[in-house]
């Protein structure tokens, strides 16, 4: 892979900015029971400050990244950055709990900025030929921040406390800033005048649309068994139904439905990435709360033991991502599904007596199964769509991503809700605890297993020219219907 100074410093900014959200969501997970302490949280309000980031950073994905591919993916991605550090520094001055959940939504519009721009600008920068390593490479970083954030982050709080995480990651987004002004000189392909005019053609309704749908079925959800979670869930449903029909019928669309209707292995890529992260996110989030509660571990040891999955991840990554350059990413990722599916049947049966042995073993097994799909479905998705659709195709992808980990948590709080109710985890709760443990646990196995099926309908990637094909088809239909 030839790396050209231009090169260099795209992959730089986008390994850092990579890096950091990862470092703060892993981190802040052996924060959670200080939090709750502090401002005396339930279980259900204490997933919302996780939530909150995750809801706002899957309602903004989609809007952001058709926003990078018409004034500058570069635009978007520096804006987001400096936004994403000003929510962390709000945030590490939270004075209550409902404003820690709202100092997040900031940090997750920035977080919205960042995933939609950074794919899509190491895609449009690198050949087919490189782009599994360099993707891979990008993985890397994010696993490597997963990584750093239990260990780094349960120090943190044993010495400092949880609000040092947000002031580490505030930094590190100024440095993050720093490099990315450096890295680009002038930004994006398009002057302000010109992003002005392709400002116009911006579907507002669509973006209004499309996110009032997504925050009624999360908010919805999570709130189920009530009858008004239900009631708000088969809105949004209706919502993003109506969504699409719209979508379908505009002239300039904030999200291009043919890319689902017309491209088969974009469309089975994003199931599999949905389906996988809404089994596996809510992982550390369960486990961070079993080691602290039952076996009473302190934030840093819990860290400790935590890291093992990460850091398999971040090593696998880089070479199943070089890897899908050569083998069929289908069959890459498929496999990491089943391995996968394995782990999350094994954590199933987990109970307050286990051995730790076991837990890290099959923290082990996850990270490997998780590595050898995550890299190999991001380059079959960035690999099936041309060049105009890459900041969308990103942001796509990242929004799978972002609302597979809000279904995680929401269907984790929903379990909790229905055998725990609204409480604080006391030792007197510890036996409907495990019990809601175990049976999330079966459900996230059994998800991942069908996802698997997901993964190998895709079907092959189609060629650079097959791509580029798709993409001057769908520009003539385009200019056909306005």
């Amino acid at each position: 892979m030839q790396l050209t100074r231009e090169r260099k410093f795209i992959l730089l900014a986008s390994t850092l900015a990579s890096f950091l959200t990862p470092f703060m969501g892993s981190a802040i997970n052996l924060a959670l029971p200080v939090i709750a302490q502090t401002f005396k949280l339930s279980t259900i309000t204490l997933g919302w400050t996780v939530t909150a980031f995750l809801l706002m950073t899957a309602v903004f994905l989609v809007p952001m990244g058709k926003l990078a591919d018409m004034i500058g993916r570069q635009r978007v991605f520096i804006t987001g950055i400096g936004i994403f550090s000003a929510g962390s520094l709000a945030s590490a001055l939270a004075f209550s709990g409902l404003s820690l959940i709202v100092f997040r939504l900031i940090q997750g519009l920035g977080g919205a900025m960042i995933f939609s721009a950074s794919i899509a600008l190491l895609t449009a920068s690198f050949p087919p030929e490189s782009r599994g390593q360099v993707l891979g490479i990008n993985t890397a970083a994010t696993y490597t921040g997963l990584s750093l954030g239990p260990v780094i982050g349960g120090f943190l709080v044993e010495q400092y406390g949880w609000r040092s995480i947000f002031y580490v990651t505030f930094g590190l987004g100024l440095l993050a800033l720093f490099s990315v002004l450096k890295a680009y000189d002038k930004d994006g392909p398009s002057s302000p005048s010109q992003s002005a005019r392709q400002l116009d053609k911006f579907d507002i309704k669509g973006t209004i649309i499309y996110g009032s749908g997504l925050v009624c079925f999360m908010l919805g959800f999570s709130r189920l068994p009530a009858h008004y979670g239900f009631f708000l869930a088969a809105a949004g449903l209706i919502l993003l139904a109506l969504f699409f029909l719209i979508e379908n019928r505009t002239a300039h669309p904030v999200f291009e439905t043919r890319l689902f209707r017309e491209n088969r292995v974009f469309a089975f890529s994003n199931l599999a990435a949905l389906i996988n992260y809404s089994s596996t996110f809510a992982v550390g989030y369960l486990l961070s709360l079993y080691l602290q509660y039952i076996h009473n571990f302190s934030p840093r040891a819990a860290g400790l033991i935590l890291i093992s999955q990460p850091v398999f991840q971040a090593l696998v990554s880089p070479l199943s991502g070089r890897a899908s350059d050569r083998i069929d990413p289908r069959l890459l990722a498929s496999s990491g599904m089943g391995l996968t599916a394995v782990a999350l049947i094994a954590l199933s049966f987990v109970r307050p007596e286990t051995g730790l042995l076991w837990i890290v073993l099959v923290l082990v097994l996850l990270g490997i199964g998780f590595g050898l799909f995550s890299s190999p479905n991001t380059n079959a998705v960035m690999g099936s769509v041309g060049p105009k659709d890459y900041g969308l195709a990103s942001a796509t992808l990242a929004t799978m991503r972002m609302v597979g980990q809000m279904f995680s948590l929401g269907l984790t709080m929903m379990i909790m809700s229905v055998i725990m109710g609204n409480v604080k985890i006391t030792p007197d709760k510890f036996d409907l605890f495990m019990r809601s443990f175990r049976l999330t646990f079966n459900v996230f196995a059994v998800l991942n297993f069908l996802g698997i099926f997901a993964s190998l309908a895709r079907g092959r990637r189609p060629a650079a020219g097959d791509c580029e094909e798709w993409g001057r088809a769908s520009r003539s239909v385009e200019e056909s219907t306005r």
